[in-house]
């Protein structure tokens, strides 16, 4: 019997960082959201509605550990993108800011175009068109 989950979406996520103040900076001053909670070992970021946690690193994180997208566990986050002009800003924005990107794609399976970038520790996002 399925349980049938009644939800209107995502509540939070949690990433983990090898560097708490390094991923404060990358989402907080480069990307530009807002930080709505810190603790000594977590900050919380709005994406829009969403919650983003990062804590930092813990005794059990391997040193030099970094995010891969082929490991079993998460593959990338995507943020929805409803403005053509958005998306190609905020391309053109993480150019400009030294933050690896691919530009802006078109996704062959969806029809959609995208941007897609790493977080320091590489951990993989992209802009999407929604």
């Amino acid at each position: 019997m399925s349980i049938d989950f009644k939800t209107s979406g995502i509540h939070h996520l949690a990433l983990r960082s090898s560097d708490l103040a390094r991923s404060k900076q990358f989402y907080a001053q480069t990307l530009g959201f807002p930080v709505v909670l810190e603790n000594p070992n977590l900050f919380i970021f709005l994406a829009g509605s969403t919650a983003v946690g990062v804590r930092g690193p813990d005794a059990a994180t391997s040193k030099g550990d970094v995010f891969n997208p082929f490991r079993v566990g998460l593959d990338h986050l995507a943020l929805a993108c409803a403005d053509e002009a958005e998306l190609e800003r905020v391309a053109a924005a993480l150019s400009q800011a030294g933050v690896d990107n691919t530009g802006v794609k078109m996704d062959p399976t969806l029809g959609k175009r995208y941007v897609a970038f790493k977080d320091p520790d590489r951990i993989a996002w992209e802009f999407y068109m929604a």
